[in-house]
Order: C-alpha cells, then structure tokens, then sequence
C-alpha cells in the first residue's frame, strides 16, 4: 500500500497547488483516478503571518509541530510543508516531530543537481529571500544561489502576500517576476527558484526567460515518490 502523505499547509493556494498535484499525478503511478492517501492540516494564515513579522522562528515551529501531531494522528506516514518561507523554522521542528519529514529546498537542490543547474536566481516572500534557506541547501549541492535586490524582494513581498496567496493574479504581477527572472539571466543564472508556492500560479517554463524550478509541484512529486517508491522513475524530474 502507498504511505500516507501529510500536508502541513500554511496558505491556502499554495496547499491547495501541493494537494492538486499529488492526487492528479498519483494517477502516473497507481492508475486511473488513483492516488495516495493524503491528510491536510493548516491553522490560520494569520498565526503564521504574526510569527514571521516578529521574528519568532519558534512560534511558526510550535504552528508547525500543532499540524504534524495531527496528521499523525490521523495516521500520516510522513509529512511535507508546501511553504517555503516556514522552513526557516525547520531546525526546530525536525528533532521533536512525531513524523519524518521531506525539507522543500532539498528537494528542489536535488532536482536542480540532476538538471545540471550551476547558478539559481531565488524568488519568494522578503522572509524567505532574505533568509538561507535556499543559499544553504543548494551550496551542499555546489549550486550557487542569488538573490533579487532590495527593491524587488519588497515588490514581490507585496504582490505575494496582499495578491497570490489571496488566489488574486494579475497581469502586472506576472510582469514583476518576468523582469526579476530577466535579471538573474543577466547576472549569470542558468536558471530561477520559484521560491514561493504561489508563484507557478503566474510563472512557469512558457513565460519566464530561465528555465523555472517550481518548488511546489516538485515538492508534491517527490512525496509521491516517497509514497510509492517503487514507481519513482515514473514521475516527471521537475
């Protein structure tokens, strides 16, 4: 039988983007209308929001480790965060969870390795971007990362929080991250990190001038292989 996914949601478009993919693409693996058992667990956004504007990494691990305890209970096998800017907390969560999780940018380094990626252009919230969740991760792979300037990780911060993960999609929004991505291309980079779970709502391969390394979807597939690891080479690289 396939393990049991958990989901341990933050916002909305984001979880919901994870939770499509995995039960659209379990059908690769299982058949037709097939996929895993998959539980979801989320607390208000705003609980979140109120952590990460102080600072307080343990508050957002004590919101975390609230949803893991339920989806164990709820007999989860193990668990995935479709939030990027959380995993900042994810020190102090991994050693008191009650359940094994996969990390989001680890995943996404591995599929970055495997494409042949050398140079990653970083998008996502102000929290995530200024944060070495990313740098850390991809440079155990010997991938160097960049970062976007001051003035679009506050431009993207905005369209990210007060539109994207309130399902609001704008044409301009998508013009913003098409001239971030422009300039990582002119920086040296071979390809950009939709860092944010939201983003490949509005960005993907067809519209942005790097190839796009989309954390949601490749998050979701690598559950599903951790799920059904026997059918892994089945699944797309991401």
């Amino acid at each position: 039988m396939p393990l049991h996914i958990g989901i341990v949601g933050c916002s909305a478009e984001g979880a919901a983007l994870c939770y499509r993919t995995i039960c659209a693409e379990g059908a690769r693996l299982l058949g037709a209308h097939a996929h895993p058992e998959v539980s979801m667990h989320t607390p208000s956004l705003a609980r979140y929001v109120a952590c990460l504007d102080r600072g307080d990494l343990d508050g957002v691990a004590e919101l975390m480790l609230g949803s893991a305890r339920k989806l164990a209970a709820a007999g989860a096998d193990f668990l995935v965060c479709p939030d990027n800017t959380i995993h900042q907390a994810f020190s102090h969560v991994e050693s008191r969870s009650p359940l094994p999780w996969l990390h989001i940018a680890d995943e996404v380094a591995r599929v970055a390795a495997e494409r042949g990626f050398g140079r990653l252009g970083i998008t996502g919230t102000r929290w995530l971007v200024d944060s070495d969740v990313y740098p850390e991760r991809l440079a155990a792979m010997n991938i160097e990362s960049l970062r976007p300037s001051a003035a679009d990780r506050d431009e993207m911060a905005r369209i990210i929080m007060d539109e994207l993960v309130c399902g609001i999609f704008r044409p301009t929004a998508t013009a913003c991250f098409q001239r971030v991505i422009e300039s990582f291309k002119q920086r040296g980079c071979d390809a950009v990190v939709l860092g944010c779970t939201e983003i490949p709502l509005i960005i993907n391969d067809a519209n942005s001038a790097l190839p796009t390394l989309d954390s949601t979807r490749i998050l979701a597939r690598a559950a599903l292989g951790r799920a059904v690891p026997e059918a892994r080479g089945q699944l797309p690289l991401g």
